[in-house]
Parts: C-alpha cells; sequence; structure tokens
C-alpha cells in the first residue's frame, strides 16, 4: 500500500505552500504516493525540475526521522521526526530574503 500524507500533514504543507505562493516564490505543486514514500515537490514553474521536495519516508523513522526537505540539487536540507521543525527550513529563508 503506499505512503501518503495525512490530513494534518497535507494542512501543514498547503499551509507553507500558500505562504510561499504569496511571496512569489512557488508557483506549483504535485503530489506523489509511492509505494516508500511519500513526496509533496515545489515548482517555480510547472515545466521546470521541482525546487524542493518535502519527503515522508516511514523507513527512516527510528533512525533520523521520516520527514526530511530536499533541494534541488539532491541534497537533504533538513531531516527530523516532526514535520513543523522540519518545514521550519522555509522560515528562515523567508527571513534572509525578507531583511
Amino acid at each position: 500500500m503506499p505512503v501518503s500524507f495525512d490530513r494534518r500533514e497535507f494542512d501543514q504543507l498547503l499551509r507553507l505552500y500558500g505562504r510561499m505562493v504569496a511571496a512569489n516564490e512557488w508557483r506549483d505543486y504535485a503530489v506523489d504516493h509511492l509505494r516508500d514514500r511519500a513526496v509533496f515537490s515545489v515548482y517555480r514553474r510547472a515545466r521546470d525540475m521541482p525546487l524542493y521536495q518535502i519527503v515522508k519516508d516511514p523507513r527512516l523513522a527510528r533512525k533520523q526521522g521520516m520527514y526530511s526537505v530536499v533541494g534541488q540539487n539532491g541534497a537533504i536540507l533538513k531531516r527530523g521526526p516532526d514535520l513543523a521543525r522540519v518545514l521550519a527550513v522555509f522560515d528562515r529563508k523567508l527571513r534572509l530574503v525578507g531583511t
């Protein structure tokens, strides 16, 4: 059975997406429910490669944490067991842009 984001997780992702759209950073998203992980990808333009991928991988829950934010180059920007804390990596980026 594929891994998916639950309602609470998806709500957090969409609130972040709305903030980033309002900041004119993101313009499109895609959700993939794969057998081993769920992926929320965000894009500047629909035809581009994803800027970021927010991944839920339950296999890593007891190790580094099941949530991670992966950059466009494949580097893991933040990983942990709590989605809200992992998504906080985008708050820091917004503060840098705003100053």
